[in-house]
């Protein structure tokens, strides 16, 4: 059964960093893209970043380039978003999923979600 657990949401300071985890089991990892999108209340959900296994290549949203940064490690099935700078803006539910193949930032191309991590950018 596949599995895709966040964590590493909280609240922060306008200015402040959190690393997003999300753990993922019962599918073979590297075959599958990655991405972390978001949803803040009523807005639609956003991609904010991709990353392929096969080459490696990544997507960032325009509102994110620069702050964040996406990574995995295989071995431990874990893909994270590394946030910097943060700002109120990005105050919202991220959720991360998991697609065969090349990554998308569409969120109706993803087969496996997770429950989502709250963050909170405020002071």
């Amino acid at each position: 059964e596949v599995h895709l657990v966040e964590s590493g949401g909280g609240l922060v300071q306008p200015g402040g960093s959190l690393r997003l985890s999300c753990a993922a089991s019962g599918f073979t990892f590297d075959d599958y893209a990655i991405a972390w999108f978001r949803q803040a209340p009523g807005k639609e959900r956003e991609g904010v970043s991709c990353l392929s296994s096969s080459d490696g290549s990544k997507y960032y949203a325009d509102s994110v380039k620069g702050r964040f940064t996406i990574s995995r490690d295989s071995a431990k099935m874990t893909v994270y978003l590394q946030m910097n700078s943060l700002k109120p803006e990005d105050t919202a539910v991220y959720y991360c999923a998991a697609r065969r193949g090349f990554y998308s930032d569409v969120d109706h191309r993803y087969d496996y979600w997770g429950q989502g991590t709250q963050v909170t950018v405020s002071s």
